[in-house]
């Protein structure tokens, strides 16, 4: 049966190559996903662990939430009396004062570098004048305000040499630097595409902490001293709120980030992964039993000479494991090529440093067992259908068809699972942790369509019969052609389905959850301006104080927070100008109003919270700042919260003393003129053209969430459209197997008449019929889970989701169906025009 079986998959590889292009594009993406992060991440961790070679204890501060009526303050720095302290510990042979924060950079084009996310500054600091952390290219070290170093790979990036005058800023204000210095680092962020700026101590103390305080102390443990016996010792001169870490734990938890980062992308790769793999199931459950039907003779022929039924089974399974182990085999060698092209892209981007490729021996046997067992599950039914050919009947060439109980047994099966599903996602969009429950139910739905596709098959192509009358003979063909085997047209159809049902349930989701944010900013914000920082860090005040000297500004408000104990809680208290905060935050008050809040010990909170500590207007609840004292406030409004205000709000000049260092996370303002291009010009360039402000209006806000959207959806198009490229393959696989299980029918019809053009037209339609088919199914399904997906958001607190159905996408979309049909039916059209009519007729 072996050699059967191999014979036969050496007999049928024109037929079986599109099932070996799907399975072999499934593994390709399996395996360069593993490959790929696997590399990504060997190389990070490689370079975290070479970045704490010289740290052998870390003395750094820890949070304290103190007692049940204490605020949780921010940590505390560490003193320079620690730094002598450490320097002089028995076994240390350096301690090295660390301080560190955000830092953004300009290039000569006035853009942000790094867009922000990874923008750091930091201290230098070194005996003798050296630093060993931050070797110097060229240059020297900063060592007074006004001058910087930066990492070389940001100067190669932005063209800046020694001498240059760099704009830059840290909480706001525009600082103008002078580079004095280019170093080389082994910083992880730095060789992920962020950038160093180094300063002097005094001047990076004074920006990222307190002149005498770091927020770090790195040892150096002398030789022979280990870093257990160095950290016990760093522990006798910890101050309060500190505490001693190993260099060794300080890169395992680098490297846990890192893995944890990656593993993110991991699932999310695998995931569209198992999507095309899914969906290429289909296309190899189709074409076994398409071969399995083409050799029923062959088949009985084998059971009449002695084949038992699992000799039969067997046999039909080991072609299933040739054909998945082969494109196994090839699918890796391609996945080994994505990610070998991927990590050349990221390097040359300048977002992760040198390292080798990683071909894991999980990445080898994950892909090999995944394609295998992918084809060997689909080709399973099959397999047994073809082993219950009764001999006899087969040999006589009378094809069993199905019977009705199994065709009631199919449907009503069908039945239970799409309801169930229906019940289940229904059930799940009123539960506010009704993700778990929803991703079942479209699991079920999905599973219970598929199995009721041949049932809907016949009435929604029969739709298209006033359509294909159009095409006179070749229409009429078409359609009776799509719908003479329900089962297999409903399997070529699921595959374009299940791809069409993901994307249009997506779309529908973010068109929603775009239009809520939009309109969540268009209720809260009245103000015509909010100021920010790109990466959200917080905000010096001077940046408010230089917005109100503005003659074009008429109001302005902070928004600054700060952690506090609320009646033995903690909660986050944000401050505000109460006299004026009325006029830029639009607050639907379910009681009570701003009134009281401006100049004392009034606040008003969001409806969440006053329901959690059972407040009303008039309710009076104890607080206990940052700083340790404490005050009694009054609530003198609820209001409904949003994404851009909620929690507890008192007026600024209350908060402002209990903070341990004063910052905003944004600034709202009012102008007389009120949004407008020139307005916005004339704020950027009074606040120095900072390229780390946002000065944004509502339509800023909206279009930035909606690019931020259609980034997403793109990068989610861009993997589903493999899922669309395999239901291409299934298309074309099961339309050239069908003309040639039709090749006498077809020589039949040019006998008698129909001409090359009308055999084409004939495949063609029925292509696009079976691709409407499945589009109009997989847009269908996708509106109804995205609906219910959008009422699960609605239900957790974005009370401004409404559904929104994107017509011209939708549209889009079904034409993409339309495309598919047409180009999959290319070639097979192609080769039933050429067969040769003799030739057919005399084929059995």
């Amino acid at each position: 049966m072996f050699r059967t079986a191999l014979r036969n998959v050496l007999a049928h590889k024109g037929r079986l190559l599109m099932t070996l292009l799907a399975v072999m594009l499934g593994v390709a993406f399996v395996a360069g996903t593993l490959v790929f992060t696997s590399t990504v991440s060997e190389a990070f961790q490689r370079s975290s662990e070479k970045g704490f070679e010289h740290v052998d204890v870390s003395l750094r501060p820890v949070g304290d939430a103190g007692g049940p009526d204490r605020a949780s303050a921010a940590p505390a720095g560490l003193p320079r009396e620690t730094l002598q302290q450490a320097e002089e510990l028995p076994g240390a042979a350096s301690a090295t004062g660390v301080v560190s924060g955000f830092a953004a950079l300009a290039d000569k084009n006035g853009d942000l570098v790094g867009d922000g996310w990874s923008t750091r500054g930091a201290n230098y600091q070194g005996r003798d004048g050296e630093d060993a952390r931050y070797p110097m290219r060229r240059g020297h070290a900063p060592q007074e305000e006004g001058e910087v170093a930066l990492d070389a790979r940001t100067a190669e990036r932005t063209g800046y040499r020694v001498g240059d005058t760099v704009r830059m800023s840290v909480s706001g204000p525009v600082r103008k630097e002078k580079v004095v210095g280019v170093f080389t680092t082994d910083d992880g962020n730095v060789a992920a595409g962020g950038t160093l700026v180094l300063f002097d101590d005094a001047t990076a103390q004074r920006l990222f902490a307190k002149p005498g305080q770091y927020t770090q102390i790195q040892l150096e443990a002398a030789e022979g001293t280990t870093q257990a016996a160095l950290k016990a010792r760093a522990e006798k001169i910890l101050p309060p709120r500190t505490e001693a870490v190993t260099g060794r734990k300080l890169a395992d938890d680098q490297s846990q980030q890192i893995e944890n980062s990656m593993s993110g992308m991991r699932t999310a790769m695998l995931v569209f992964a198992g999507i095309a793999l899914f969906v290429g199931i289909f296309l190899i459950a189709n074409t076994f039993t398409m071969l399995v039907a083409q050799r029923t003779k062959e088949l009985a022929l084998l059971r009449a000479v002695g084949a038992s039924r699992r000799q039969v089974t067997r046999s039909v399974l080991l072609e299933a494991a040739g054909v998945g182990l082969a494109a196994s085999v090839v699918g890796f060698g391609a996945g080994i090529g994505i990610a070998v092209g991927l990590r050349s892209l990221v390097s040359r981007l300048g977002t992760m440093p040198d390292g080798p490729l990683v071909v894991s021996p999980d990445a080898v046997a994950a892909s090999l067992v995944v394609g295998v067992a992918v084809t060997v599950l689909a080709a399973w039914l099959p397999a047994r259908r073809a082993a219950k050919i009764p001999p006899v009947a087969a040999m006589g060439s009378v094809h069993a068809p199905s019977t009705t109980r199994s065709l009631v047994l199919r449907n009503t099966l069908g039945a239970l699972l799409a309801g169930g599903g229906t019940a289940l996602v229904l059930a799940a969009t009123s539960r506010e942790d009704g993700e778990a429950m929803m991703g079942a139910g479209a699991a079920l739905l999905l599973v219970g369509v598929f199995v009721l596709t041949p049932l809907l098959s016949r009435p929604l192509i029969a739709a298209a019969a006033p359509v294909l009358r159009l095409f006179r003979v070749s229409g009429k063909l078409a359609r009776r052609n799509a719908v003479r085997n329900p089962r297999r047209t409903a399997t070529t159809a699921s595959a374009l389905m299940v791809g069409l049902t993901l994307v249009t349930g997506f779309t529908v989701v973010a068109s929603g959850v775009q239009q809520a944010i939009e309109k969540m900013a268009a209720e809260s914000v009245a103000a015509d301006y909010t100021v920010s920082m790109a990466n959200f860090t917080p905000l010096s005040p001077e940046v408010e104080e230089k917005l109100k000297g503005l003659d074009e500004v008429t109001a302005t408000s902070p928004m600054r927070t700060t952690a506090a104990r609320v009646d033995g809680r903690n909660r986050q208290l944000t401050g505000v100008n109460g006299e004026t905060v009325d006029r830029l935050l639009s607050l639907d008050f379910t009681e009570g109003s701003w009134s009281g809040v401006a100049g004392g010990t009034k606040a008003v909170v969001d409806a969440d919270t006053a329901e959690e500590q059972g407040w009303k207007a008039g309710s009076d609840f104890r607080v206990a700042y940052a700083d340790g004292s404490r005050e009694t406030l009054t609530v003198a409004g609820v209001y409904d919260g949003s994404e851009f205000a909620r929690g507890i709000m008192l007026d600024a000049s209350t908060l402002t003393p209990h903070m341990p260092r004063v910052t905003d996370m944004r600034v709202l303002v009012e102008t007389d003129s009120g949004p407008s291009e020139a307005t916005r010009d004339t704020l950027q360039k009074e606040l120095g053209n900072n390229p780390a402000l946002q000065v944004q209006d509502q339509e800023d806000i909206s279009e930035g969430i909606a690019q931020l959207v259609s980034v997403l959806l793109n990068v989610l198009y861009g993997l589903l459209a493999m899922a669309v490229v395999v239901a291409v393959l299934g298309v074309v696989n099961t339309l050239a197997m069908s003309v040639f299980e039709r090749g006498q029918e077809i020589g039949m019809l040019r006998a008698i008449g129909l001409n090359r053009r009308s055999v084409k037209r004939m495949v063609r339609l029925e292509s696009l019929v079976i691709s409407l088919f499945g589009g109009v199914l997989g847009i269908g399904l996708g509106v109804f889970l995205g609906w219910a997906a959008g009422e699960l958001i609605a239900s957790t607190g974005m009370d401004t989701y409404a559904l929104v159905l994107p017509w011209d996408r939708l549209g889009v979309f079904l034409a993409l169906a339309a495309l598919v049909g047409m180009l999959a039916a290319l070639w097979p059209a192609r080769r039933a025009s050429r067969l040769d009519i003799l030739q057919a007729i005399r084929t059995e």
